[in-house]
């Protein structure tokens, strides 16, 4: 069963990592998929070759969702090209780890940028289309580490709490019009930016205290979102699920 089908999603940041394990995901059920990256051509046109290997429509846009003329304009290119967008994944992240001590003012002006004021950028530009249409679900990445905080992460927890509070306020204005609004707070999932977290005894032990034993691995979450995604989370919006393995209990 496709639970996607005749379905289009917009992913930001996804062409690598957890973006790109939720593209796979949903084109493996039907979804025709389009995606943002910034940096690598070749690695967003090979997502694009494997997407269509699965016998949907993909295309990759060089797109800065921290921009609000380059998410309008993206937008607009997507509604073009694909006639719809049903689904959004606000995913494009960074992180710029550092001490309050330490941090200056251009990487707090970074986090939060790429974090959080892309997700006001993208869920802007898409909402027109769907409140017309009276459907769609908007899925916000946050993080566990918005929910609990972290020492040296101080930039990074305040964009994705803000993304929490942003998802369930987006949520009361649009589920009259029927569109969804959700968030996914993953814990520690294994991508580029926690490979520190696999080396060393200090990994080690920061494992052992996953309930779960383990890191999560981007399917994990990719599940999680093709669930929100899909007509089977229909009564479901402005909540967040958590995965992570238990470390957030």
């Amino acid at each position: 069963m496709k639970l996607l089908a005749d379905k289009t999603a917009l992913i930001t940041g996804a062409s690598r990592g957890i973006g790109e394990a939720i593209a796979l995901r949903f084109a493996e059920h039907g979804a025709d998929v389009a995606f943002t990256y910034l940096s690598s051509d070749d690695k967003a046109l090979t997502l694009e070759e494997k997407i269509r290997s699965l016998g949907v429509k993909a295309k990759a846009f060089k797109s800065d969702a921290g921009s609000y003329a380059e998410s309008e304009a993206l937008v607009a290119e997507v509604l073009k090209e694909f006639g719809r967008i049903d689904i959004l994944v606000n995913n494009a992240g960074i992180s710029r780890d550092n001490l309050i001590l330490r941090m200056n003012e251009d990487q707090w002006d970074e986090v939060l940028k790429t974090n959080l004021k892309s997700v006001y950028n993208m869920t802007k530009q898409v909402i027109r289309p769907m409140m017309k249409a009276r459907q769609g679900s908007i899925i916000n990445m946050s993080s566990i580490i918005g929910m609990r905080g972290n020492a040296g992460q101080s930039s990074y927890a305040a964009s994705k709490a803000g993304i929490i509070g942003f998802t369930k306020s987006i949520a009361q204005e649009l589920g009259s019009r029927n569109v969804r609004c959700n968030a996914i707070a993953p814990g520690f999932i294994e991508t580029d930016m926690t490979h520190y977290l696999k080396e060393g005894d200090a990994a080690k032990g920061f494992v052992e205290k996953i309930p779960l034993g383990r890191l999560g691995q981007g399917d994990d979450v990719a599940n999680a979102a093709l669930f929100l995604a899909s007509d089977l989370s229909a009564y479901i919006t402005g909540q967040v699920i958590s995965v992570c393995g238990g470390l957030n209990t």
